[in-house]
């Protein structure tokens, strides 16, 4: 059996900020994750004419790095978005370290430049999203770009390598060990106990699933989080210039008129593209935007929020059945016309080549978006278009596409304490899978939250 100091189950941002905190104590360090490592992560649609064959990890969204590998790359600078940690550790101590993470990304080489930093800007789109009644959120960020990501995360493991750290890729992690109400280790799908004094479990959005069945397990208190279900939306970048110039990604929050639902942009992307994506078998939409080269197209996703009460507690449940039935229809992403859905009838090939937007993701299927989302939802992303329309006139355009669905799979939220340990004595928890951030800074700084911890009790 093989024991080790500390053991990481995952090797996205949170598992790789842990790691780097930890890697000059001179501790055994061991890093799991069950997809591969970031020179083999490659997507074999591509030589399928774009359809997913359906690999049993998915390079986009597994492996070194995690889903961030393949992301956009946005590191937003600011603790009022992306994630709930300031609840746990406070705004004061949050925002200090986003500007520790922030500096360590910039010793990796991230670039310097911050979008949306100044306050002319800044003021300037708050009043135009109020007199859109939409709240614009003002969050500066650093913009790293689906490829350059990569080589960041690429020099990380590198220096982990440097430091003795051990990485264990193409392994999954099947069961938390616990015996006599500690944490002990991990079993691997192959059945091998690995021993460790300290586990810090980042599961990433991909394995939210399996953290919460391992968390009802182990008898740890969950909190239902809201699930995220909506749809990207394609437009000529010329659309969207005016207000991703200065800031890059706008965030803006709307609340619907006819259900008074809450409905948000995220992850917009300037001269990008649309991508899928497979999530556990199910096919999703998600955007990247490029370091190396641009399209004529930005994209971004609209979400809607819905928060669950008794007898249904299973939100992830929810996203995965509408994500299923945009699959069945389609046989992956759906696109639709704005003019064809507002009419009432599904997109054809013919309809979207003479609009005048060109889909950058060829492969979605063209069909009927109003067959696959529940009423609630369509008619709360409906008017939150013609809300951006006013503050960005072309968006609600009868040639602007529609792409389904996105589904963002947060898991229950699981109860730590302000170092992020579970109840489980030297049981740590972090990132998007264990539903405390939803986004690439505060996925970071989580882990980096957590090898402060352990690194004191190493000590």
């Amino acid at each position: 059996m093989k024991k080790y100091d500390v053991i990481i189950v995952g090797a996205g941002p949170a598992g790789i900020f842990c790691a780097l905190n930890l890697m000059d104590t001179k501790k055994s360090i061991l890093i799991i994750e069950k997809g591969k490592s970031l020179e083999k992560r490659y997507c074999p649609s591509k030589e399928k004419d774009g359809r997913c064959v359906q690999c049993d990890n998915c390079s986009i969204v597994c492996g070194w790095g995690g889903a961030g590998a393949y992301s956009d790359g946005k590191l937003t600078l600011s603790g009022d978005v992306g994630g709930n940690l300031a609840e746990y550790i406070g705004s004061n101590r949050l925002d200090s370290l986003i500007g520790e993470v922030d500096t360590i990304y910039r010793e990796f080489g991230a670039p310097e430049h911050i979008f949306g930093a100044a306050p002319e800007k800044v003021e300037q789109l708050q009043k135009k999203a109020l007199m859109a009644e939409m709240k614009f959120v003002a969050a500066p960020l650093r913009h790293l770009g689906t490829g350059y990501s990569k080589e960041i995360l690429q020099k990380m493991y590198n220096r982990l390598k440097e430091k003795g750290v051990e990485v264990l890729t193409n392994s999954r992690v099947d069961k938390i060990q616990v015996e006599e109400g500690k944490v002990t280790g991990v079993v691997t799908g192959k059945g091998e106990l690995i021993s460790g004094d300290f586990v810090m479990v980042a599961p990433g959005r991909e394995n939210a699933e399996w953290f919460e069945s391992e968390a009802n397990r182990l008898k740890m208190k969950l909190a239902v989080n809201p699930v995220d279900i909506g749809i990207r939306v394609e437009v000529p970048a010329v659309v969207t210039d005016d207000i991703t110039r200065d800031v890059y990604e706008p965030k803006l929050l709307y609340y619907s008129q006819t259900f008074d639902d809450r409905v948000r942009t995220f992850c917009m992307c300037p001269n990008g593209e649309v991508v899928q994506e497979n999530n556990q078998g199910l096919i999703t939409v998600n955007g990247h935007s490029h370091s190396d080269y641009k399209t004529k197209n930005t994209n971004f996703a609209l979400l809607v929020s819905k928060s669950f009460t008794q007898p249904f507690k299973d939100p992830i449940k929810y996203g995965r059945y509408i994500a299923r039935l945009a699959n069945l229809l389609g046989g992956g992403v759906l696109v639709q016309r704005l003019g064809d859905l507002l009419a009432g009838r599904r997109s054809t090939e013919q309809r979207i080549i003479r609009g005048q937007v060109e889909p950058t993701l060829t492969e979605a299927t063209p069909g009927d978006l109003s067959l696959v989302l529940p009423y609630r939802h369509l008619k709360s992303l409906i008017e939150m278009l013609e809300a951006l329309d006013k503050m960005a006139p072309g968006i609600f355009s009868r040639n602007t596409l529609l792409y389904g669905v996105e589904v963002k799979f947060y898991s229950s939220r699981i109860e730590v304490s302000p170092s992020l340990e579970t109840k489980i004595p030297n049981l740590f928890a972090g990132g998007d899978g264990a539903g405390i951030t939803r986004g690439l800074m505060q996925a970071s700084v989580s882990g980096w939250i957590i090898g402060q911890e352990i690194k004191k009790r190493l000590n």
